[in-house]
This record gives C-alpha cells, structure tokens and sequence, in this order.
C-alpha cells in the first residue's frame, strides 16, 4: 500500500498528516518529510496517524530519529493516533512514556 504526508503549520507547529501503511517499504518517505520538515527549523513536530492503518518498527525508529532530531533542538514531537492498534505499539515498546500519544490534534497542541 502506498502512504501519503502532507505538511502543514498549525499553531507553531508542524503537522504532519500520514495515511495508509507504515512498513519498512513507506517509511522512507515519512522519514523524508520529517528530514524535511526539520532541516527547514520546525522542532515542534506532530504526527497525525489517524489515517494509517499499520504501523511496523521500520516506522517507530524513524520516529525516533525524528525525536532524537528535535531534542537535539529542544524540540518535541507529538503523535495523534486514534486506534488501539496503532497505540498498542508505542506501549509495548515503551515509546509511549518518550512520545506524547495524543487522540486529536487539538489535544496534542493543548500538551
């Protein structure tokens, strides 16, 4: 399946809308975006994957590369995820307690 990310600013934040699947074949191209998104000076960063429907590791470690990134900028990276399935990875890997889980935007803008 393909995957799609469109960038957008909201609040002095960047807002990255994923949709589809996050495997070692999309990741990619979310890691390019956020490359992207952070080389132009954006270190607050929120990650809506709402719309996806599988998230595998290949996903998690570019997120936290992405946060890696941005803490390097005391930055902060946020993720809106509104299926269990999508949550339950970032608890089983404990990626919960460094990246702030969020069920909607305004909710991670609010954190």
């Amino acid at each position: 399946m393909d995957i799609s990310v469109a960038t957008r600013e909201e609040a002095g934040r960047s807002v990255l809308a994923v949709k589809g699947e996050v495997d070692v074949h999309t990741a990619p191209e979310l890691d390019a975006a956020l490359t992207q998104v952070v080389e132009a000076g954006s270190y607050k960063i929120i990650v809506d994957l709402s719309a996806v429907d599988f998230l595998d590791s290949t996903g998690l470690g570019v997120l936290v590369k992405a946060l890696k990134r941005v803490r390097e900028h005391d930055g902060s990276l946020a993720v809106i995820t509104t299926t269990d399935r999508i949550s339950k990875v970032f608890r089983i890997t404990g990626l919960d307690t460094a990246i702030g889980l969020h069920s909607t935007l305004q909710a991670a803008l609010d954190a």
